[in-house]
């Protein structure tokens, strides 16, 4: 950690620099959930919002503190949410845009952040190598990098969420959210802290990508064995250094979940909540599905993240890995002749069978481009 305290983010004044343009997401009460776990729980729907995830705050709260210091043009490297997110806001703001992805990023995030404007590149084949490709052009060009997470503006955007659900949940005793880059959870639990400290804050890492329990152990950041997840919106290979700080100040704990009854939640998002949440938003469920947090009697809210609307995702059963059921429910999926599909307008990639997974997740990213 440091030697002396990182400055705390101003949440209250983020939340001035967000206007009219990011959405008030509604605070969903769901009665499945709330049987299962024993307590009164909340979704705060952020897969909702513009872009379809909580990004374009952080993004907006960025482009506000910049001021004239982004007239050159911003920069980012992202994996796909951050990315579309930072060309929303900039385009909003009348501010140039370019954009570095992975390779390995969803053809539909890459072709949304061109759409809204964004000049979009593909570098190297993680999202460490966009970032680096990232902070090198903002030197080259003399523009403003904006870090997805590692950048105290963007986490005070983050945190306007909290300051939501103070005023929207008033019983509110827990919040449980997950944690990629950190900049979410350390936003969010700052604005609740600050002001109503006894409110309980649990952070929710996926089982096969969880760097932050051993870097909170370790005092520093620590490497990630392994990326692999269904919940790849929050495969971050480490927290950094200055969310690592916040998250050990302000986090109460820091859970990890398997594969499975991430799968599970994201199903049961969809078939009871009728939301469409992607495996990184859908964490916070599985945790409290799988009883890894203490659930007090009312007033939990856990924040879905992210929507991926160009990813299909279907679970569909091996013999050798669990047989032909899921939740019960038998299924059959059937894969048509992709020799005629054109050119990049499919991508369908089977994941690591090393995966601690029982089903196989099969992810199609199609060619679709955010309203």
């Amino acid at each position: 950690m440091r030697s002396s305290p990182c400055p705390t983010p101003d949440v209250a004044r983020a939340r001035a620099a967000l206007g009219d343009v990011v959405r008030r997401t509604p605070v969903l009460s769901s009665r499945t959930i709330s049987e299962r776990c024993g307590a009164t729980v909340a979704l705060k729907a952020e897969n909702l919002q513009r872009t379809g995830s909580f990004k374009l705050r952080g993004a907006l709260a960025k482009l506000a503190a910049l001021g004239d210091g982004c007239a050159a043009g911003v920069v980012t490297g992202s994996a796909g949410n951050h990315g579309q997110a930072l060309a929303y806001a900039a385009r909003v703001r009348g501010v140039r845009c370019e954009v570095y992805m992975p390779a390995s990023a969803p053809i539909a995030k890459v072709e949304a952040a061109s759409a809204l404007g964004a000049e979009v590149h593909v570098a190297g084949e993680h999202v460490i190598d966009a970032l680096v490709a990232a902070e090198e052009r903002a030197a080259e060009a003399g523009l403003a990098m904006v870090h997805p997470f590692e950048d105290l503006d963007v986490i005070a955007g983050q945190g306007t969420i909290g300051l939501e659900l103070l005023e929207d949940v008033e019983d509110l005793a827990a919040v449980v959210l997950p944690i990629g880059g950190g900049g979410l959870a350390s936003g969010v639990a700052i604005a609740l802290k600050e002001r109503r400290p006894e409110v309980r804050v649990v952070g929710v890492q996926a089982e096969a990508c969880a760097p932050v329990p051993p870097s909170l152990r370790a005092g520093e950041p620590v490497h990630a064995a392994r990326v692999l997840t269904i919940a790849d919106g929050i495969a971050v290979k480490q927290p950094g250094a200055l969310t690592l700080e916040l998250l050990d100040r302000y986090v109460d704990d820091v859970v990890v979940v398997p594969e499975d009854d991430i799968a599970d939640a994201m199903v049961l998002l969809l078939e009871r909540a009728k939301l469409v949440v992607e495996g990184a938003g859908a964490v916070g469920v599985a945790a409290l599905l799988g009883d890894r947090v203490d659930c007090p009697g009312s007033g939990t809210v856990v924040v879905e993240s992210d929507v991926a609307p160009e990813n299909v995702y279907l679970v569909a059963p091996g013999e050798q890995r669990g047989g032909p059921f899921i939740g019960g429910r038998k299924v059959k999926v059937k894969v048509g002749d992709l020799v005629s599909i054109p050119p990049n307008t499919w991508h369908l990639a089977y994941d690591d069978p090393g995966v601690p997974l029982q089903y196989t997740i099969i992810h199609i990213h199609t060619r679709t481009t955010l309203p």
